[in-house]
């Protein structure tokens, strides 16, 4: 079954039903996040985390045969900001990863070099802002959008570019 095929992830999610209930039932977590397999826990406590994180890799071996990925595990302040569900995510606000606004910004120039018409390059558009609006994004989107527009009439009237 391919990653990111709907079933999958609904597999994921009755799969790790059994730690979510460890989670909260067992360890007490209160803020536990998880989205498919991935997950946040916040605490104050480093100390607590640190605990944590040796109950978590414990449980998953032995009850569900799963391992935490080494390079994506670790520790850190949040007011760092942390990379999850698409998003750097800060204690009062969330912005859109660099790559995503790579991503739109590549549909943008693929559009004003004729690989694209405005249908698709709308379409795409809408799909990435029911997306970005999640996040702390109104002027970046409402910007975006200023740029397809511009490259529309420049497309039409090419003499006026």
């Amino acid at each position: 079954m391919p990653l990111g095929n709907l079933t999958s992830q609904f597999f994921a999610n009755v799969y790790l039903n059994e730690f979510d209930n460890f989670i909260k039932r067992r360890l007490q977590i209160k803020h536990y996040i998880r989205y498919v397999d991935d997950f946040v826990i916040l605490d104050s406590s480093k100390q607590k985390l640190e605990e944590t994180l040796g109950e978590i890799k414990s449980f998953l071996m032995k009850k569900l045969k799963l391992e935490l990925h080494p390079d994506k595990t670790r520790i850190l302040a949040i007011p760092r900001g942390l990379d999850f569900i698409g998003f750097r995510n800060f204690p009062n606000h969330k912005l859109l990863r660099k790559r995503n606004i790579r991503k739109i910004n590549q549909k943008i120039s693929n559009y004003a070099n004729g690989k694209l018409v405005f249908s698709q390059i709308m379409n795409y558009f809408i799909g990435w802002k029911g997306f970005a609006e999640l996040g702390n994004t109104f002027k970046r989107r409402r910007n975006i959008l200023k740029v397809i527009y511009k490259t529309k009439f420049q497309n039409q009237n090419p003499h006026f570019s």
